[in-house]
């Protein structure tokens, strides 16, 4: 679960024993099925862009897939592209396929916003970019709104279970058919799609974050079908959902450790120099807030768990350092929130909030919506994708059939262990074991992929990752058995863009096909 804004679209407190605000439960996920290829070759329709601003080169496109790809017969859905022509005059060596993570972020506006992060590989490659069913411009999925369940820490268990249910069949209704086939297995036989479409013989693809999910589950089912391949941010295959947030809450408190450590070193830190006060006087200030709000001048405030999101949305990057110092200093010597409210969510690997895209207040036609135009995109469709891709991949829903007490009881015995974890993100990480209550299961082939006898590809994990902790690089690594591991030392969410060093070992293998055996290592700012 790398996207970590599950909190902040959660719903109101379900138990309010445990105190904390619950993930919004997520759309319903169908199981794996057999992958199946039909046998005419998809043919992309070139034309215009639906994003306001796109380089000059740019064109955009759809490939239509199948709705369920084991069973034609149900219907369509138009997947949208984006590709930039090679620029150099070298060997071409076809398209390179991008995911810049999520899930619920769309790649036609990420390749869009920052294309000349990858301009050396796009001498030699046409750099493709794509929304995934759900997303963007590939019939959007909706909830028609938050996904908030309107109740409030005083209503019984029993009621706010039963607004999670009713968040959920809202969903269902706002998306429309897409939604029981949003999930990774589904995105990854479409990228085989787009693959024969684009005239490939194998898929050479770059994955950060979420991608690296989507590209483990592509190499999973078609492991002849693969090139080259990299993985940067890389995600969990296996772990259930309490697991997934404890270790999630863990990699943000080192994350964070990280971040205070460095603060310390700089001129008129906040917290002074003393880094064992500093994460105390950080917990107080979070603890602080959620009792008694911080109100601006301007009538804006923020909440204890604000200012947990703020700081977790800034660990992102070590560009964002500075001003999360800036913006702690202004609370705590000022009661000004201004600074943690700029802050914002979590930025994708290019370092733009991967969630700000053309969308549009209007059109909350949701799944089936073909790509018209930036005004055909939910809202809520980040929100509502996020959501419903997690619960798709994940197949446990053993507290559906709980009782509200029991349930209770459960997440009391969890609290300890993730207050421990960390005391400023581990209570907003425990209430994502409830992220698909009331959801049906997901698939188990993700949990299920063991040696799938793929070629040998590069995965990047970063120590100081608060997203994607590097211990999930090398659990992926074992599940694959066929990558190279790359230790980044460094800190921030993925390596390539932050790392020479990275982005070095990542252009070597995907332009010339070198890769080194065994596990290699960045050391931190190089």
């Amino acid at each position: 679960m790398p996207r970590t804004r599950t909190a902040a679209a959660a719903c109101a407190l379900v138990l309010a024993a445990v105190g904390t605000a619950p993930a919004a439960a997520p759309a319903q996920a169908p199981t794996a099925a057999t992958p199946t290829t039909g046998t005419a070759v998809p043919r992309v329709r070139w034309g215009a862009c639906p994003e306001r601003r796109v380089p000059a080169a740019m064109r955009c496109g759809t490939v239509e897939v199948p709705l369920d790809h084991a069973a034609p017969g149900k219907g369509t859905i138009r997947v949208a592209l984006a590709r930039l022509p090679a620029t150099g005059s070298g060997r071409h060596l076809g398209s390179l396929l991008l995911n810049f993570g999520g899930p619920g972020a769309p790649g036609v506006a990420g390749l869009a916003a920052d294309p000349d992060a990858f301009a050396k590989l796009g001498e030699r490659y046409d750099l493709v970019a794509f929304d995934p069913r759900g997303v963007g411009h590939s019939a959007p999925v909706s909830c028609a709104g938050s996904q908030e369940t309107g109740q409030d820490a005083a209503t019984d268990a029993a009621a706010q279970l039963a607004a999670l249910r009713a968040v959920a069949k809202r969903c269902e209704l706002a998306s429309g058919p897409v939604l029981p086939y949003v999930g990774t297995v589904y995105v990854a036989r479409d990228m085989d799609a787009v693959r024969r479409a684009l005239g490939d013989e194998k898929l050479n693809y770059l994955g950060f974050s979420y991608g690296t999910r989507l590209g483990a589950v592509y190499a999973a089912q078609f492991p002849h079908r693969t090139g080259r391949m990299v993985l940067d941010g890389v995600d969990t295959l296996s772990e259930p959902l309490a697991e997934q947030a404890l270790a999630t809450a863990r990699g943000q408190q080192r994350a964070l450790d990280r971040f205070l450590s460095w603060c310390a070193h700089q001129p008129g830190c906040v917290y002074g120099t003393n880094t064992r006060t500093a994460k105390e006087q950080v917990d107080d200030l979070v603890a602080r807030l959620d009792r008694r709000p911080l109100i601006g001048g301007d009538g804006s405030y923020v909440t204890g768990q604000d200012v947990a999101g703020s700081i977790g949305a800034a660990l992102y990057s070590p560009h964002a350092w500075p001003a999360l110092a800036d913006a702690l200093k202004l609370a705590e010597e000022h009661a000004d929130p201004v600074g943690l409210l700029q802050l914002g969510g979590p930025v994708g690997p290019t370092g733009e909030d991967d969630r700000e895209d053309d969308r549009e207040d209007g059109g909350a036609d949701g799944g089936g919506a073909e790509p018209q135009g930036p005004g055909s995109v939910p809202a809520d469709n980040a929100d509502a994708a996020l959501a419903a891709v997690n619960c798709a991949d994940d197949p446990d829903r053993s507290n559906d059939t709980a009782s509200p007490a029991r349930i209770e009881s459960e997440l009391e015995s969890l609290r300890p262990e993730f207050e421990k974890t960390s005391k400023i993100f581990g209570p907003r990480q425990l209430m994502t074991v409830l992220a698909c209550y009331g959801r049906p299961a997901g698939t188990d082939f993700i949990r299920r992929i063991d040696r799938p006898g793929a070629p040998r590809m590069l995965l990047v994990g970063t120590r100081g990752d608060p997203a994607t902790p590097y211990e999930w690089t090398e659990e992926t690594a074992r599940r694959l058995g066929s990558a190279v591991v790359l230790d980044h030392k460094g800190d921030g969410h993925t390596g390539y863009l932050a790392s020479p060093c990275v982005r070095e070992y990542a252009d070597r293998f995907l332009l010339d096909g070198r890769l080194p055996s065994g596990t290699r290592s960045c050391p931190a700012g190089e």
